[in-house]
This record gives structure tokens, sequence and C-alpha cells, in this order.
């Protein structure tokens, strides 16, 4: 279908060369044959008036007339009384595009995608109101590119926001607004790098791949620090030479443990006699469901730990807001660092999700959401209950997945791979894992983006998967031997 690009006329490229001594009105149909012919111009697109396209080029629009009338005779274009001139049926004489294949996953049953929210569930009419009103609402001088760190407005609601429902001891001055949390990390590691730290460690398992990358491109090494079930082991830390650290201690990345209460104040300890810092990722502090609410590390510590959040889990991947509550020495060097990256995060945006937290309809929505995402907690375990009840469950007490103990005989990657057969996406613990193993067989459950129907469907067709299986054997076999649960978080 061609493109309609508004009830204006729309623009047309179109070269003339004055100096070639070649007649003009010839030059432009030889170029408006060209374009028609090497598919520039689709069937049925409609070409600016005479009027406009004599005016882009400088000719009369006599001789555009001219032009258009002998194209019309040629058959290359059509035209119908009150209506544009188009180009028509069959003039071109390029071969038609080739169907491009589908690039989409097909339909899934129940697709357990961890870290994606509920997407349908995205505020728009109070996204679309706050947008609206930023707009109508900004000071001229906003639309300019302003303070790499941020709008003023958007630093200092986080910062109450922060202050109030996180414990931060947050300053707006303080504050670096980023495009999301992959870019939080690659600029504090930058910054980190510029003041000597040479070695960054994180969890493990944990995110391996995003952590390499920001270190690599940092100059750093990054080496792995194992996770049990009081959260990261911070004598491990302590054995290697790193001096920074990434860690999710509200609720660790993927295994769902909270860092324990001594395990909190050791790694303070440590980030203090080693002149290291910690970057804490406020994993899915927002929701919570069987745990009191504990405040961030930074609340503790603001001189040491670097307090990373961003909204793609409270709202949705595709805003890219996220925030840096900054060590006061470390603030010019990260807003430095975001200045040479990209200037700074769109303007309009951080205003609109300045007036979204400021008007309470932030809050609303993360009520909301808690209500949904229990009630598919809820469902995921009712269905685990009926279709693999001796299947461990673990990482429940917050946030929107969960962790599957499958039986020490059992083969990840073919799990996945039945289950993928049976248009149900798993995805395995292997992953997270520094080496990669997939030994002992975890499956992360994410429910965020499922429905409670979807849940219910997905675990019912592969519950005999999640049972067991030796490795070798055919994927709707169901092993007998049980896996001992494991220690809760």
């Amino acid at each position: 279908m061609p493109p309609e690009w508004s009830s204006s006329s729309p623009d047309l490229l179109l070269a003339i060369d004055r100096s070639s001594g070649r007649p003009l009105r010839a030059q432009l149909e030889h170029a408006l044959r060209d374009a028609i012919r090497n598919g520039r111009l689709e069937l049925g697109e409609r070409l600016p008036s005479s009027r406009e396209l004599a005016r882009a080029l400088g000719l009369s629009r006599g001789l555009v007339q001219e032009c258009y009338a002998q194209l019309l005779a040629e058959g290359y274009l059509v035209t119908r009384p009150g209506s544009a001139t188009r180009v028509a049926a069959g003039a071109a004489t390029a071969p038609p595009a080739t169907a491009r294949p589908q690039t989409g996953a097909p339909r899934m049953l129940a697709d357990f995608r961890c870290g994606v929210p509920d997407l349908r569930s995205f505020p728009v009419r109070d996204w679309t109101r706050a947008m609206r009103e930023a707009a109508s609402g900004m000071p001229t001088e906003e639309f300019d590119y302003g303070d790499p760190r941020g709008t003023r407005a958007l630093r200092e609601v986080l910062a109450g926001y922060l202050r109030r429902v996180r414990a931060a001891a947050a300053d707006p001055d303080h504050i670096v607004v980023c495009n999301g949390y992959a870019q939080g990390v690659g600029l504090a590691l930058r910054a980190l790098a510029d003041t000597g730290v040479r070695t960054v460690a994180f969890e493990n398992p944990g995110s391996p791949a995003t952590v390499a990358a920001a270190a690599t491109a940092a100059g750093m090494r990054a080496v792995p620090v194992p996770v049990d079930e009081h959260g990261i082991d911070v004598r491990a830390l302590a054995a290697t030479d790193a001096r920074a650290v990434l860690v999710t201690p509200a609720h660790q990345w993927p295994t769902g443990v909270a860092l324990a209460p001594e395990r909190r104040l050791a790694l303070i300890e440590w980030a203090r006699d080693r002149s290291a810092y910690i970057l804490e990722d406020d994993y899915d502090a927002e929701f919570r469901y069987d745990r009191e609410p504990v405040g961030v590390l930074q609340g503790l510590e603001p001189h040491r730990v670097i307090g990373l959040g961003t909204v793609s889990k409270s709202l949705a991947p595709a805003l890219r807001i996220g925030w840096m509550v900054c060590p006061p020495d470390l603030a010019e060097s990260l807003a430095e660092q975001k200045l040479r990256s990209d200037r700074g995060t769109p303007g309009l945006d951080q205003h609109a999700l300045a007036g979204l937290i400021e008007s309470g309809r932030f809050d609303r929505h993360l009520r909301r959401m808690r209500a949904t995402y229990a009630a598919r907690r809820a469902a995921l375990l009712a269905a685990l209950s009926e279709h693999a009840p001796k299947v461990p469950v673990t990482g429940l007490a917050a946030g929107f997945h969960a962790v599957a103990h499958l039986p020490a005989d059992t083969d990840e990657k073919h799990v996945i791979a039945a289950a993928r057969a049976r248009q149900v996406g798993l995805y395995g613990m292997s992953s997270c894992r520094a080496s990669h193993s997939d030994t002992p067989a975890q499956l992360i459950l994410g429910f965020g983006n499922v429905s409670e129907r979807g849940i219910a469907a997905g675990i019912a067709a592969i519950g005999d998967l999640l049972t067991g299986r030796p490795k070798g054997r055919s994927p709707g076999w169901a092993g007998t031997k049980d896996l001992p649960a494991p220690p809760t978080p």
C-alpha cells in the first residue's frame, strides 16, 4: 500500500541539470519515468501538484503540466477529477519486491519470559495526559538540550519519591537521569574506571552478559561472586580484587532471595574498607507480597553506593527512562559521562514522568499492578500444584518471576526445547550463570506478561516435562525422582 503523506502536497526529490543543454521538460519526464520504473514511486502513490513541483524545481507550472500530460498519455500516471495525480497500475517495470519472511515468533500458548511487565496494563490514558500536560506547560527554554543530569523537575520529584518510598538519601543535585538500566551501568563503570577501578564483581547467577559488556566497554575485568540463600557471599567478594560490585539486594536477580541484614552491613563495611563502590540495582522493589519493605543500601551509605532504578518494570521498557542516585564525589563525573554519551534523556518524557508521579497516578498504577501480579502469582502456584506438585518453587516473595527447581536428572535444555514444541516459552537458569552450566536444572518462570488463563494453560501443557527426565529420553517422558526442596529464600 502506498504511503499517504497528508492532505497537503508531498515533497519529491528530482534532479534537474540546467547546464546540460538538455531541455528541462525532457529531463523532468525522464526523472519521473525512472522514479516510477525503479520503484521510488510506488503504485498508487500521490505526486506533488503541478504548482508545488514547479515551485520546488524552479520551473514554470505550464512545463510541469505538459510533463504530467505526457506521462498520463504513456500510462505512467493516472488522475481523476478532484483527485491528485498518482502512479498508474502496471507503470513500474522493476520486479516486485520479495515478500519479507515472517520475523515474529509463532503465537505461543504461554511465554514465561522474565523481566517483562504486563504490557497490556500500561496506563495509556494517564501517560497521554501527562505528555499533553508536559508539552503545554514546559517553559520554552526546556525544549533546548538542557542539563545532562536530566530536567530539574524530574530530579526533584524522583528525590522526593525515593526518599518517601525507598528510604534513599536522594539529593536532586546528585541524580542523573539515563536511558534505562543498561546505560546506567555503562555510565557508572566508565566513571569508576576514571577513578582507577579495574575490576567489577557481579552476582552469580545474575546478569553476566550485561555486566561483561559494560565492563569491557569501560576497560574493566568482570568477576562472578556466588549467591546463596542469604544473597551475595561478601567473604567471596572480599577475596577478589574488585573495587566495585553490582548487586540486586531487594529481590536478587534471578534467584529471588533478599540480601540478609548481616550481609547488607558486611557489604557496606567492605565498600568502606576498600574504598570501593556498590552499584545497587533496586530490582523489583515496587512489587512485594510476603516480605516487609526494606530500604535501599544507598540510604545507609550514600557516599559508597550508586543507586540504579528504572520505570521498565513499573511502567514499560519502551519508555527508556532510568536514574542514578550518585555519591557526591561521582555526581559530576557521571553527568559528564552522560553528556558525552547522548547529551541527555528526552526532556518531554522526563516532564511527563515527573507529572505522572507528582499527580499520584503513578502510585495508583503501582497499586493496581501489585494486585494483578499477586493474582498471577497465585495462578502459577495453583497450576504447578495441580500439574507438577513435586517441583519446588522459590523466589516468589516479590517481583513477577519464580524459580522452578527441576529433578536432578533433568536436562534443562531438552525441557525448554520440548516446551517450545508445545508452544510454551521456558527459560533456563543456565543463561544467568557465569559458566552457563545447566546444572542444577532450574527454570525462571516470568508471569508478568502472561494472563491467569495463559498461566494455567501453559503449565497444564508442560506439567509432565517439569517432573524431569534422564538425558537422551524422549521429551514426553516423565521421571519419578523427586528433588529435595531447596532452602526457602
